[in-house]
């Protein structure tokens, strides 16, 4: 067993004349735990290696196999999600690798003592060659829908599991947040995601990030996200400013003056001490001054509040932030509040996980299923077919692949990456939000409905009925 004491990697099992393996000094500075592409090889969970390793000594690494990645069932009270990740995914498959410096820290761990000497030169010329179907970044998908499958050797099929739910299942996640938000909001509204001081990880800032624009949110505070995406960066202030200027120079006003006099017009946040009269200030100031960009309400009753402030800065756009959800943003326009966006943070981008899995559905042409209490998984290479009339979504059907797509259907997994090589461009992240907004759009309203939502139709091919039985039979 390896473990960790006093600071130091030991395993409870030394070989002998070994000491590097007996005792390795674990690195404590500040950048030990960011993650660069040249480690994704490592990024994973041990038993995807020790499989791996086991397949190989089995002579078994090389047989064809298929797993696919999906969701068992939706978020409670969520009608759909909105499959997102792709792009990372397809990203981390290219650039998978194993250096000989990783190799030789796997060794010393100990725990592969007892693994055939092949696995190590199958580590070392790693390159995944697999293909990869999916359906595009932005699709509603539904519970036991693939979202990916990956058709590959067993072993390099069997790696790449942990890497590719952590990055489509998060950001499937903020995506429907996102879409639901948009939903909620309607087109018009400025969204703007706030979530990084809230995302569960710098890594899953960017890519919270990245999914909330996607999922139809107009853009990031987060500046190192927003540049990496081609955006500018949006924000207003923090109390911050406004409470050591005004404690400083006995003014609130003073902290007005001083952040426009460096960002001129910029949104101010004004309900540090008395939303109402400083927007009633900031109205005496408009007859003379440069206009607002807007102001943001932080706190305290949001339709009053907004109410009061409309009445006072008629024409200047009025930002809500604090912990908002689509279902808050909801009720706020129910009760007429006069709000022209929305920053959103906490809930967007944390609350109820997407709980994707990576499942093993064929072996060397053989189907299998998993039919464990709760956690039944259907068998066979497996196609979702979509039926649409006038442009919105009647039905899906899971059905085999070698079945074919009945009269109005439309398949939605489509093969991205063949022999490890991609296929398709990568996409712009308005041309995914476009496909998000229709996505939804074209979805029935009982849906799409953010409150206690009606199921979609899923029909389970005849096809795919006869396999799971006869799997269950032969198993």
């Amino acid at each position: 067993m390896v473990f960790i004491q006093d600071g130091y990697l030991k395993t409870d099992a030394p070989q002998s004349g070994s000491p590097i393996m007996r005792q390795s000094p674990v690195s404590q500075s500040s950048d030990a735990l960011s993650v660069a592409q040249d480690e994704y090889g490592l990024l994973t969970d041990l038993y995807q290696l020790t499989m791996s390793a086991c397949y190989i000594g089995e002579s078994l690494h090389s047989k064809p196999a298929s797993f696919e990645l999906f969701t068992r069932q939706l978020p409670s009270g969520y009608g759909y999600l909105i499959a997102m990740g792709l792009a990372q995914g397809l990203e981390y498959l290219q650039r998978l690798s194993f250096s000989p410096q990783q190799i030789l820290q796997l060794q010393r761990t100990g725990v592969f003592n007892d693994a055939p000497d092949s696995f190590w030169g199958l580590l070392e010329n790693f390159r995944f060659e697999g293909d990869v179907w999916a359906v595009p970044e932005g699709t509603a998908v539904f519970a036991n829908e693939p979202m990916l499958r990956i058709e590959a050797p067993l072993w390099q099929a069997q790696v790449v599991e942990t890497y590719l739910l952590n990055t489509l299942n998060y950001q499937t996640l903020v995506a429907t947040r996102a879409a639901r938000v948009r939903q909620a909001a309607g087109p018009d509204a400025k969204l703007y995601e706030f979530g990084t001081r809230r995302a569960f990880s710098p890594q899953g800032a960017l890519w919270a990030a990245r999914a909330a624009i996607a999922g139809g949110l107009d853009a990031t505070s987060n500046v190192l996200a927003a540049l990496k995406l081609g955006r500018k960066p949006v924000g207003t202030m923090a109390h911050a400013l406004v409470m050591a200027i005004s404690a400083l120079e006995g003014d609130e006003d003073k902290s007005f003056d001083a952040f426009h006099r460096y960002f001129p017009g910029a949104p101010l946040l004004i309900d540090t001490y008395d939303s109402v009269a400083a927007a009633r200030r900031l109205a005496h100031q408009q007859s003379s001054g440069a206009p607002l960009a807007g102001v943001r309400l932080d706190s305290g009753d949001l339709v009053a509040g907004s109410q009061v402030v409309r009445s006072h800065l008629p024409d200047t756009p009025i930002f809500a932030s604090g912990d908002l959800d689509e279902l808050a943003i909801e009720a706020l326009r129910s009760q007429n509040a006069c709000i022209d966006g929305y920053g959103l943070g906490t809930k967007l981008v944390t609350g109820q996980p997407v709980n994707g899995v990576y499942k093993l559905v064929d072996i060397d042409g053989t189907p299998v299923m998993k039919e464990s209490s709760g956690k039944l998984t259907y068998p066979g290479r497996k196609q979702v077919f979509r039926r649409c009339e006038s442009s919105r979504v009647v039905s899906d059907r899971l059905a085999l692949t070698i079945e074919g797509s009945l009269p109005g259907e439309v398949p939605l997994l489509q093969r991205v990456m063949h022999n490890g090589e991609p296929l398709v461009a990568t996409e712009s992240l308005d041309a995914i939000a476009q496909r998000t907004a229709a996505s939804v759009k074209a979805l029935p309203a009982s849906v799409r409905r953010l409150q206690a939502p009606e199921p979609l139709t899923i029909e389970i091919s005849h096809g795919l009925e006869q396999l799971t039985q006869h799997t269950r039979q032969n198993k």
